[in-house]
């Protein structure tokens, strides 16, 4: 395996508030992405850094009646202890108002400037005379000219959804002193982004440095041309000065992203790096940036533009990705409608937000949803029911009759290979950030796991005269499995596979394919790993976050349909018809001459059934074979061009794929289900 170099970067959380559970979408995917690389033996950086800079922080500094200065470094030390707490490993995390950022700014600034990039023109803005300050968009209220709404800002109306330009404000005033603004002039710096336009097309649109989807709308924004984009603001205004223009800052967008190089050069210089190596116009290392679908413009245009323009080399990739909703609601924090990273940290496990975002995870820019009664489902079974039942359902025999001794070989070596044999496939799913489809592997081994267990019956073989080599053997497999399955997990769940190393005196170095099975080894006692998510836990979260609710009502938002809508009611004579059976699937083989179609042959207690299923697209054959799923028994046969279909398994569906049915454990072919 080669080893590769890396620079990984996610956006920037602005200075003015806390971490919430939105942000962490972006810091904990890119930290599993991170330790992904990491264990595969790539040389993988990643670094991040407050944004500070605008007149935001500016005015919040004021109201607080501190410094600026004050106001970013008492938000930089909650940040940091949030992401910490969340185990997000930055290799470096720095703040955009260093001496390094001011000097790449200025750099950067300097280059687009002598090459003739930088224009300047005077321009009309909305002046607060009480203040003595431009006003930004964000920074003018009045009434909405779409819709009337009051008390709305200048850049959007948050109860029609519109935008439109902040002149076209009824009665607009001042957010900053509730004073009428005037129009004033002033000169002002912009970026021909313009000149770029020949080189961002043929970088956007080349293979893999953006997602399809974005890559198709940025075409759209190019053909449509792009405008001069302004990178100045007036006095007064917390940021770095322009060189050459007193009284003029770099508009906080500008030295944002720039802010990338300046944590790794703080990193430089504390390590001993190459900052050129991995920035220099020729370099061969590899860059990343995760962002959100919201600021792809300043990410996918502005920035590689800028880079460009200053002698530096571009991104090998932009990952986009959605946003975050809670219970199907959107976040917002103007609305008071999101739940703080410390909110959450002060009543749950954070190893559960980590998975949970895992098991959901795509390649696209999906919104993605948090929605409490799956978060708990998930974690208690996949976590707690499959991957730590093994360990603490084998510990204990281990620990009782052998004193923490494993045996000396594997009961079923074949078992042991086909759970290594899987980590090229896993790897290739959390190399494509398909972190779902590595969820969904690695869980389904994690049932073969237990099936292995449930099938030997370990607490059986306990109550047998003379069977204590096999029950030593039987247990020794299944905590060598488990072992596997943590190893796997451990981009995902770095604390629970901390502790799971220790119980198994047992560090895993490097990726799956160099682990080697633990034999006639000492383990220590066994700690519980993971409990089960409480619903007061939940309550508890949601209750704190409801003060956010009430002190700004939002407006009733008619929300798009996401799914398909509910049948007509039904009564429970009707549901009663249906006979559905726990089934386990004995042999799953493709069908020739059809492309979504698996034939399956499945026990459903007393008898068999064949079963013609289109899962073709989320389930390999042997992936099915020995799983436990749910049929529709009673319904009648149907006469396919490839045989008789015997009944219907069951399976939740919708854009991001197909997902089979799957009953908890302790349940066997033949139930009813009722």
């Amino acid at each position: 395996m080669s080893n590769r170099k890396m620079l990984v970067t996610s956006a920037l959380p602005y200075a003015n508030g806390p971490i919430h559970i939105g942000h962490m979408l972006e810091y904990l995917q890119t930290d599993m992405w991170v330790r992904f690389q990491k264990q595969r033996g790539n040389t993988c950086h990643y670094v991040c850094a407050d944004d500070t800079h605008g007149t935001p922080i500016m005015l919040k500094a004021d109201r607080e009646g501190i410094t600026p200065e004050q106001l970013i470094a008492q938000v930089a030390k909650e940040h940091t202890r949030d992401f910490s707490d969340f185990g997000v490993a930055f290799d470096n995390y720095h703040s955009t108002h260093s001496e390094e950022n001011k000097y790449f700014s200025s750099l950067i600034y300097t280059r687009l400037r002598d090459a003739g990039h930088i224009s300047s023109r005077t321009i009309t803005q909305a002046y607060d005379p009480v203040k003595e300050m431009f006003l930004p968009d964000r920074f003018i209220k009045g009434e909405c000219p779409k819709c009337g709404a009051a008390d709305q800002y200048g850049d959007g109306c948050e109860v029609c959804g519109e935008n439109y330009a902040s002149s076209e404000l009824k009665n607009a005033v001042s957010a900053i002193s509730g004073e009428k603004q005037i129009d004033k002039e002033s000169v002002h710096y912009f970026f021909n982004l313009a000149d770029f336009t020949q080189m961002l097309t043929d970088w956007t649109q080349a293979e893999g440095h953006l997602q399809p989807e974005v890559r198709n709308k940025l075409a759209e924004w190019l053909e449509s041309g792009l405008q001069q984009w302004d990178i100045s603001r007036d006095a007064p205004y917390f940021g770095f000065e322009i060189p050459d223009a007193p009284n003029k800052y770099f508009y906080v967008w500008l030295d944002a992203p720039i802010g990338y190089l300046a944590s790794f050069k703080n990193l430089c210089d504390k390590k001993g790096l190459d900052f050129d190596e991995f920035w220099a116009k020729d370099s061969k290392t590899e860059l990343y940036h995760f962002i959100g679908k919201d600021i792809i413009y300043f990410h996918a245009l502005f920035f590689p533009a800028m880079l460009q323009g200053a002698e530096f080399r571009t991104p090998s990739a932009v990952f986009a990705h959605g946003f975050l909703t809670v219970n199907g609601e959107k976040m917002s924090k103007s609305r008071g409608t999101f739940i703080t990273a410390r909110t959450y940290l002060d009543h749950l496990n954070p190893e559960y937000l980590r998975y949970y975002f895992a098991a959901k995870l795509g390649a696209g820019v999906d919104d993605l949803d948090l929605n409490f009664d799956d978060f708990s489902q998930r974690v208690n079974s996949d976590l707690v029911g499959k991957v730590v039942n093994i360990g603490s359902r084998c510990s204990g025999f281990i620990a009782k009759r052998f004193d923490n001794r494993l045996s000396a070989e594997l009961a079923e070596p074949e078992l042991w290979f086909e759970f290594i044999a899987a980590n090229e496939m896993i790897a290739e799913c959390y190399e494509n950030r398909e972190f779902a489809k590595a969820m969904r592997e690695i869980m389904a081994l994690a049932d073969k796991a237990n099936r292995y267990i449930d099938e030997k019956k370990p607490w059986l073989i306990a109550k047998e005269e003379g069977k204590e080599a096999e029950l030593q053997a039987v247990c020794t497999m299944g905590l060598n499995l488990f072992r596997v399955l943590v190893a796997y997990l451990k981009p995902v769940l770095p604390t629970l596979t901390y502790s799971a190393e220790v119980f198994l005196n047992s560090e895993v170095h490097g990726w799956i394919d160099a682990l080697k099975p633990l034999l006639n080894h000492q383990l220590n006692d066994f700690i519980p790993l993971m409990t089960r998510v409480e619903p007061d836990k939940i309550a508890a979260i949601i209750e704190a976050s409801k003060e956010n609710l009430e002190k700004t009502a939002a407006p009733v938002v008619v929300k798009e349909k996401q799914f398909a809508p509910i049948a007509d009611t039904i009564d429970i004579t009707d549901f009663g018809k249906l006979d559905l059976r726990i089934a386990k699937i004995i042999k799953a083989e493709s069908v020739e001459g059809a492309d979504k179609l698996l034939h399956l042959t499945v026990d459903i207690g007393d008898e068999t059934r064949s079963i013609f299923a289109g899962i073709k697209a989320a389930y390999s054959p042997e992936q099915l074979e020995g799983r436990l799923t749910l049929v529709v028994a009673n319904l009648a046969p149907r006469k396919m061009r490839f045989g008789l279909s015997e009944g219907m398994v069951l399976a939740a569906g919708g854009d991001d794929g197909i997902y089979l049915l799957s009953p908890d454990s302790g349940a066997v072919a033949g139930m009813r289900v009722k």
